[in-house]
């Protein structure tokens, strides 16, 4: 049973830790897109280089960060805790020191392994380390300050892209890796799950990252029409039927396939990914839209962007609260609906541009949506399986939504008409960011109409979500396994 008290100095330093770790993923998940302008001008970069810079991190990070989660039940959740952040510094500094963009690619591919890495372990480390009278409020806590973390990305990339260069926008995380590194090492406990020796299942997660490359790359190069492009075309696909054979054969995989005998978890999940393929279509051009067509600096698109991630911090507490009073339906029908209004109300924002009267309404409808779904989608996720698998069946969410985002980033240049060089040229940008914004919004508008056709109240004693609140806009909250012989009802209000 673990022992730690969150007054304890101890406990104030596994809180720091983990909030450091995580931290250095969701700053770098929302500081990239702002930066993207810049890079493209410096390294002489088109799009679709653009596109992967975005993408290569994408891949590596939502296809491994199951395996991520098992390696720390395995060998130790501190050890690859450690293990993650250094990598991710590591490759954090060889994007920073990145002489062209081939070399930006695969270094952003290794920042997702390490991210995939560090990941599950931030929380996992505080359902292991603290006592459970205190575990909730560590949770709050922790899901506070990252939220914060998530918030300011923007405005700090902005401001470090129109300073320093944007080379700091991932040279930043160099100095918090190492504050955080040692910090672990020296006042948080190691632990392990028990019974984690069958869940290791390499050749799932490898077959899961080469499905998603090879279908991203497909997408974001077909216009080349390569013979390259028809062969990942075809393997992709291949690749994804293999991952879902060798996960129904294996004993122990990493996705088992019988979770989604769940109707509800399976009809939430296809939800998850109309949501969030839209979100992470959105934030991708939107980023560009604000530079590109309208004008601003990066610190000002960055600062604007602000708005959906503080309603996030401020608001989803009282949205879950909401949604165990109603169920889940209606939050997760009227949601999408809204972040589509607010995604067309998009389609005012163009050349010069008034923030308080075009950019801002857009940005808190679309942030009022946000909040409506994000809390009661992850409750239902969780309400939709075994108290015993919540934390898997959170982990599966959580890497649908990234593969979602993924994909969003790769199809929609494509979708909308936009050519290698439309990020350069702010009238073709426009006309393409527009027709974008419409196919985002008729993706939430289908994500509604199915969460109104498929999500019921879950039971009474389901478990319910740990993280109250939540400020990213990428991904859902991750919840962390539930220990052997524990069951957590009522989760950290």
């Amino acid at each position: 049973m673990p022992d730690v008290r969150l007054s304890s100095p101890q406990g104030k330093w596994i809180l720091l830790t983990t909030v450091l770790g995580s931290s250095m993923v969701l700053l770098d998940s929302t500081v990239v897109n702002v930066a993207l302008p810049r890079i493209g001008r410096d390294l002489d970069a088109d799009l679709a280089a653009l596109q992967w810079t975005v993408n290569a991190y994408m891949v590596t990070l939502a296809g491994l960060i199951l395996l991520g989660g098992a390696l720390g039940d395995r060998f130790g959740r501190r050890k690859v805790f450690v293990v993650g952040v250094l990598w991710f510094a590591g490759a954090s500094l060889l994007c920073g020191l990145a002489p062209d963009t081939g070399v930006l690619v695969a270094a952003r591919a290794l920042q997702g392994v390490g991210g995939a890495l560090l990941t599950p372990g931030s929380l996992a480390l505080i359902q292991a380390s603290f006592h459970p009278d205190d575990r909730g409020r560590a949770v709050g806590l922790w899901s506070g300050f990252g939220g914060i973390g998530a918030a300011v990305g923007p405005f700090v990339g902005g401001w470090l892209v129109d300073g320093p260069g944007w080379r700091w926008v991932f040279l930043l995380n160099v100095p918090l890796a190492l504050l955080c590194a040692p910090v672990a090492v020296r006042h948080v406990p190691e632990s392990a799950g028990g019974g984690a020796e069958g869940r290791f299942d390499v050749l799932g997660a490898a077959l899961g990252a080469v499905a998603l490359a090879l279908v991203t790359y497909a997408l974001i190069e077909a216009d080349a029409g390569s013979p390259l492009v028809v062969v990942s075309a075809v393997a992709g696909p291949v690749a994804a039927v293999a991952f879902v054979l060798v996960e129904k054969r294996r004993p122990h995989p990493m996705m088992p396939l019988d979770v989604f005998a769940s109707r509800q978890f399976s009809a939430v999940n296809v939800v998850t990914l109309c949501v969030y393929a839209a979100f992470g279509g959105f934030f991708f051009l939107a980023a560009l839209q604000l530079q590109v067509v309208v004008g601003w600096s990066a610190l000002a698109a960055g600062t604007a962007l602000l708005p959906t991630t503080a309603l996030m911090l401020l608001l989803s507490a009282r949205s879950g609260e909401l949604g165990d009073r109603i169920g889940p339906r209606i939050p997760l029908t009227v949601g999408p609906l809204l972040c589509a209004a607010g995604m067309l109300l998009m389609l005012r924002v163009g050349p010069d541009a008034s923030y308080a009267t075009e950019v801002l309404p857009a940005l808190l409808v679309l942030g009022l949506g946000m909040v409506t779904l994000v809390a009661p989608l992850t409750a239902t996720v969780l309400a939709s399986v075994d108290t015993a698998r919540a934390g898997l069946a959170s982990g599966i969410n959580n890497a649908a939504a990234r593969a979602a985002g993924l994909v969003a980033v790769a199809a929609l240049p494509l979708l909308a008409g936009m050519g290698p060089e439309a990020y350069r040229l702010p009238d073709a940008f426009d006309d393409a960011f527009r027709r974008a914004m419409v196919l985002c919004a008729g993706v939430l508008v289908l994500g509604s109409a199915l969460a109104f056709a498929t999500v019921r109240r879950p039971a009474p004693d389901c478990r319910h979500p740990e993280c109250r609140r939540h400020g990213s806009v990428a991904v859902p909250p991750l919840e962390a396994e539930t220990e052997p012989g524990e069951e957590r009802g009522s989760g950290a209000r």
